[in-house]
């Protein structure tokens, strides 16, 4: 028996109508060819587990849908869906938004069951390769005369990791206009004084 979860149904209810039909077919599809599947929410859209990894996903916008396999670059792909050059949206089957977009039952299924048989037999994506380290951009001269005149941001500033002050520098060094890059300059200031990164707002409490 399908293992479901009631946040999906939830986020199938209060998706646009269009994307409703869609992804309760796709749903049912994934159930249909690996029955063991378990349903979950990922980054806030639903996902399918099978043998301890994600199968695949499925997500619902305002004017389309996506479906993807997790595990897509180390599938075949016999019917050549999976690696579309000129795709324009998130998932394996570009923008979704009729039933008819989607390849015939049979191929979606065929498909879902070649994902469940890696996760069956432990296949794991490749590591990513690091990133290289950014270089660190010189200092805007209007920033570095405006740390002299203040030591507590000026100390903060020395004490973060390159990676805040790159975040910071180029914050300024993208502004369009002097009048905008002087207002970047003075927030960076306060928030430097205050202890706070760039992102200071996106970051958890």
């Amino acid at each position: 028996m399908a293992t479901t979860d009631p946040r999906i149904d939830a986020y199938i209810a209060r998706s646009a109508p269009f994307a409703r039909p869609i992804l309760q077919h796709l749903r049912e599809l994934v159930h249909k060819a690996c029955p063991e599947a378990r349903e979950t929410i990922k980054w806030g859209f639903p996902h399918f587990e099978y043998n301890g990894a994600i199968l695949c996903s499925m997500a619902a916008f305002k004017q389309h849908s996506t479906f993807g396999f997790w595990k897509a670059s180390l599938m075949k792909d016999p019917e050549g869906i999976l690696q579309v050059a000129d795709r324009h949206s998130m998932g394996h089957f570009d923008r979704i938004t009729t039933l008819k977009d989607l390849p015939a039952d049979k191929i979606l299924i065929a498909y879902i069951k070649q994902a469940a048989l890696l996760n069956e037999e432990g296949v794991k994506l490749p590591p990513r390769p690091a990133k290289a380290p950014k270089k660190e951009l010189p200092v805007p001269a209007e920033l570095t005369a405006a740390l002299k005149k203040n030591k507590a941001a000026q100390a903060t500033f020395a004490a973060f990791p390159p990676s805040h002050r790159y975040e910071y520098i180029e914050w300024i060094t993208e502004a369009k206009t002097d009048e905008t890059k002087q207002k970047r300059v003075a927030t960076t200031l306060e928030w430097l004084t205050e202890g706070k990164s760039r992102n200071w707002k996106y970051q958890k409490k």
